[in-house]
């Protein structure tokens, strides 16, 4: 099997894409990570998303993400991964590793956008939270309720979430119109609502490693 090197570069790559850098990522970061590139100088960098539905099926993602890397690194001089394990169970990392690729840190995006070693702290004592982040409180009604059969069946509510205490929402910018909707999803499944405003955490860092030179 070659090796990662031999995935991540073409030996014909041209001297522009060689300099080109693509970040892979979860759909759900669309918004975030292209507000961080807009913010500085990445006229190298693009940017691909991924369906955020593939969360709903997380044994779909390694599959998802290496076919994105196979079909983008004859273009690119480095492909990076903006998805977390996401409940891949390692598998990954395993793409990453055999494609010569790297991801962003972290086992969700609740964690890296709280601050990983932050989020490692509280884990234990949160282990009744369950999460929103900004895309989450915006796409409620799509990627939880209708995707979990709620909107028919609302009697599942306490199969999915009984054994949750409190929605917490991981903020990512200061919206009153994203907190009132995340309040309101607290509401409808039944559970206390605590609001944090976490920012961008350790998806900044990731996002400015794009901008460096392609060595």
């Amino acid at each position: 099997m070659p090796d990662g090197a031999s995935y991540g570069r073409k030996p014909d790559l041209s001297a522009a894409a060689a300099e080109r850098t693509l970040i892979i990522a979860c759909g759900a970061l669309a918004r975030e990570i292209g507000g961080l590139m807009g913010r500085g100088a990445y006229g190298n960098v693009a940017l691909k998303c991924l369906p955020a539905q593939l969360h709903n099926t997380p044994d779909l993602i390694p599959n998802a993400v290496r076919d994105a890397i196979l079909a983008a690194r004859g273009t690119y001089g480095r492909i990076l991964v903006g998805y977390a394990d996401c409940g891949t169970g390692g598998r990954l990392d395993k793409v990453c590793e055999e494609l010569g690729v790297e991801r962003i840190d972290g086992p969700h995006c609740y964690s890296f956008f709280s601050g990983n070693d932050a989020f490692a702290r509280i884990a234990e004592e949160e282990f009744t939270s369950f999460y929103l982040t900004d895309f989450l409180a915006r796409q409620f009604d799509a990627i939880i309720i209708k995707s979990l059969g709620l909107d028919r069946h609302p009697e599942l509510r306490d199969d999915y979430f009984g054994h949750y205490e409190k929605l917490v929402y991981l903020a990512q910018t200061e919206d009153e119109e994203l907190t009132a909707k995340a309040e309101a999803a607290a509401e409808r499944l039944g559970l206390a609502f605590e609001r944090r405003l976490v920012g961008f955490g350790d998806l900044t860092a990731f996002v400015e490693k794009a901008s460096e030179p392609v060595l």
